[in-house]
């Protein structure tokens, strides 16, 4: 039975570099090629970076990165990888618009080239805006088998080019993916790739993109799927990886072109003769996936981390409150940039108390961060004096966040940090926080995870770090505390918001499920409790129009998968 040695180079391009995405491309090439690879797959895109969005619409993006995959595939030949068949994702144009393509690279030359189908345009997805679909299939015809290729979304169409290429008949079916992570996405994933195949009847490899970018972050979590439907093989997630693996594949002979499921079949032969018998590798690695939280977790770090790197800073800066939130995104910062990289500011005022304070300090120590305590109550009885706010309630209470925004600004601009917005899902949603005050900074990492799950992540890091024989880095002072804003004597975040596990779980439903006020009274809500959150989130909206971006973990994250108007005046109530 002839044999293939396939490597799946799960990498980490930086949109928009051409120049650097080559050099990572040609790196993780060699390595396959030392691996004694004859078929490399790249992900979607991995040229240029995904999603590049109105980039796609930039003439002089599209023909540089047309030209750098010329360039590429005489790199990989002067290298030495001429002979190993390369596929690699970039950006395409031609005379109908821009295209998402892949091209197969052999011998110094673009062998094929093939432009997606199906352009996703639902959540994050905006493709039939910057790409025209393609309609063509092409079969690559390697050491006497036929090679076929779907990207990404071609993948989940019932129907669709995976549909074509088994009725015209292929060995083998390679998929550069950009698949972005959400919480329990394999579940969905790998069932998927298993049913194609089975319909297909040859096995998939699936390579997908690893790292973040801007609110988006990829798992990898790269596969290959024989053609009964197993598992054969599987890459870590959230890392760069090269996963490389020998397939026995029966060759069908294959010689079918033209129409197949409305999409045209052509074949190129590249060799007819099957490779010699050789000894094959030992039986690939399946990395385990990671258990809820270590994923959420993961790609938080991930997230973060890319986005610091890759927009050129070296540390960041935010406020160490005490309190959960901060605490959190403290160790996160931590995990994802070093001690050294994180600044944690406290900024008490008169109404904060001892433990908030000593809370803050007891975080940096456990971290091993930077810290500096920075008092804000001269500041801020400078503005209530000259606008007379004291005893004015929110003008006076919002203040105090807002010079501690102006005080972090400040501190960025005069050290180069980047600012961290330290909110969550639940705050976000209901408009708790305030704008151009705690609501500043340059990325907000833990935007899309709800105040509850918070805490979860605080206890799962901790729990972490004590099996490891670490120092929890999260004080439990921090976690077990009822959470306060502390802009006034006493006060209590439930004194203007519901039970934070209530809250959520009605958020959880009408946010990310889109349910109704009716669908809400029948699940079991109080009719009084709806009719207070669903105001307060759709009186939010611009509020979130002007956060931060934050690493989407969620089915439904705020920005591009809900987009509502800012002017709206239907509410969704009892009364309508």
């Amino acid at each position: 039975m002839p044999q293939l040695r396939i490597a799946l180079a799960q990498v980490n391009p930086t949109v928009g570099d051409l120049a650097s995405n080559t050099d990572l491309m040609l790196d993780w090439a060699r390595k396959a090629a030392e691996a004694g690879a004859h078929v490399t797959v790249f992900p979607e895109m991995s040229l240029t970076g995904y999603p590049v969005e109105d980039l796609a619409l930039r003439k002089a993006f599209a023909q540089a990165s047309r030209a750098q995959v010329d360039t590429l595939a005489g790199l990989l030949a002067e290298a030495g990888c001429g002979d190993m068949l390369t596929y690699v994702g970039y950006l395409d144009a031609d005379e109908v618009g821009p295209r998402n393509a892949a091209a197969a690279l052999h011998g110094g030359q673009v062998v094929a080239t093939q432009f997606k189908h199906h352009l996703p345009n639902y959540g994050v997805f905006d493709e039939r805006r910057n790409f025209k679909p393609g309609n063509t299939l092409d079969v690559v015809r390697l050491h006497g088998l036929d090679i076929g290729m779907v990207i990404c979304e071609d993948l989940w169409q019932d129907g669709g080019p995976v549909t074509a290429l088994g009725e015209a008949g292929v060995d083998l079916i390679v998929s550069p993916n950009a698949s972005p992570y959400e919480r329990s996405k394999d579940d969905v994933r790998l069932p998927l790739v298993a049913r194609r195949a089975k319909e297909a009847g040859a096995p998939i490899v699936y390579t997908n993109l690893v790292g973040g970018q801007d609110d988006l972050v990829f798992d990898g979590d790269s596969i290959v799927v024989g053609a009964n439907g197993d598992l054969l093989a599987r890459a870590p997630q959230f890392v760069e990886h090269l996963l490389v693996l020998d397939l026995d594949l029966p060759s069908g002979g294959h010689s079918a072109e033209g129409e197949f499921a409305d999409l045209r079949v052509t074949r190129r032969v590249l060799g007819t003769e099957p490779l010699a018998a050789y000894e094959p590798l030992a039986a690939p690695t399946i990395s385990e996936p990671l258990s809820d939280e270590a994923e959420v977790w993961s790609a938080l770090v991930l997230g973060l981390r890319d986005y610091v790197r890759k927009n050129g800073f070296h540390s960041v800066i935010f406020g160490f409150s005490g309190g959960i939130d901060s605490a959190v995104t403290a160790a996160l910062a931590v995990d994802a940039l070093g001690p050294d990289a994180v600044h944690g500011v406290a900024m008490p005022s008169e109404y904060s108390s001892e433990h908030s304070r000593s809370d803050a300090a007891e975080l940096a120590r456990r971290l091993g961060c930077h810290f500096r305590v920075e008092p804000v109550a001269g500041m801020v009885r400078v503005y209530v004096d000259q606008l007379s706010l004291a005893g004015t309630g929110l003008a006076e209470e919002n203040i105090q966040a807002r010079v501690r925004g102006m005080l972090l600004m400040a501190l960025s601009n005069l050290e180069g940090h980047l600012v961290l917005a330290t909110g969550n899902k639940t705050e976000l949603a209901v408009g708790y926080s305030t704008i151009y005050g705690d609501a500043v900074g340059g990325f907000a990492p833990i935007k899309d995870v709800f105040k509850t799950h918070v805490w979860d992540l605080a206890r799962w890091r901790n729990a972490e770090a004590d099996k490891r024989g670490e120092t929890p880095p999260i004080p439990e002072n921090s976690i077990s505390k009822p959470p306060s804003a502390e802009l006034r004597p006493g006060q209590l975040d439930t004194d203007s918001l519901p039970d934070y596990a209530l809250l959520d779980d009605i958020l959880d439903d009408y946010v990310e499920g889109d349910r109704g006020y009716a669908d809400l009274l029948a699940a079991g809500f109080d009719a009084e409790v709806i009719d207070r959150v669903v105001r307060m989130v759709d009186k939010a909206e611009y509020k979130r129009r002007q956060y931060p971006p934050g690493t989407k973990i969620t089915f439904k994250a705020f920005g591009r998968d809900r987009r509502l108007p800012i002017t709206n005046a239907w509410r969704e109530t009892h009364s309508r």
